[in-house]
């Protein structure tokens, strides 16, 4: 693979110079600021702070893409948001569901098989383009959500909002391309700024059941 070849793969793109995506580039930075607020809204909880810390290097990543526009800036784009998902899968499994180490380590193994076998099936929505790759997320958030219901009742609310801000910013995701002609600057952006709220409000939701677990209101 060609590591320096340059993609063009959004409206707001019409050359491979370096700004050539200004507001797709930008909007990035709801990202770091999202990772920024949670940071400190996640004192004395590791796990909430590394997943802040990932939150900003997605941002960092996805500006990368967004102004080179190469093969390796577009794995530096997609890693992180990978190391983001996986790491929430583990954190559910751990503190929603109470797994021990091993056991959530194990679950969470299962997102690969999971996402190769659901990933394709949400590919042959042609309508979904290349968002097909991130409706697997919002359909395991769904089953989360779904069967925490009974048992944390507060978090299922919280995953289900996270679910609906996924679903409509993934629709700004896939529109983007589909109405260039009649929007030049394209619909990415938003995707980048609500996704950036989604990722915070997801975090958001693990801190506070944590806090809610200190107090012993919820299952251990």
């Amino acid at each position: 693979m060609d590591w320096t070849r340059q993609i063009d793969a959004y409206c707001e793109r019409t050359d491979f110079t370096f700004w050539a995506e200004p507001v797709n580039a930008a909007t990035n930075a709801a990202f770091v600021l999202a990772a920024l607020v949670m940071w400190r809204r996640c004192d004395g909880m590791p796990l909430g702070r590394a997943l802040a810390a990932v939150l900003a290097v997605i941002g960092v990543g996805s500006f990368l893409f967004h102004t080179l526009a190469t093969e390796w800036a577009s794995m530096a784009d997609v890693l992180p948001i990978l190391c983001f998902i996986l790491l929430y899968v583990f954190v559910a499994n751990r503190t929603y569901w109470g797994l021990g180490l091993w056991p959530a380590l194990g679950l969470t193994a299962l997102f690969f098989p999971y996402a190769a076998v659901t990933g394709p099936l949400f590919g042959r929505l042609g309508w979904l383009g290349s968002s097909a790759g991130y409706a697997p997320v919002a359909l395991l958030i769904l089953v989360y959500a779904l069967a925490l219901g009974r048992r944390l009742p507060e978090v299922a609310a919280g995953l289900g909002l996270g679910v609906g801000l996924l679903a409509v910013s993934l629709t700004f995701r896939t529109i983007d391309l589909p109405v260039c002609a009649a929007l030049p600057l394209g619909t990415h952006f938003v995707w980048h700024l609500l996704n950036a709220v989604m990722l915070g409000w997801m975090i958001e939701v693990y801190r506070q059941h944590v806090r809610r677990a200190s107090r012993g209101a919820v299952p251990g």
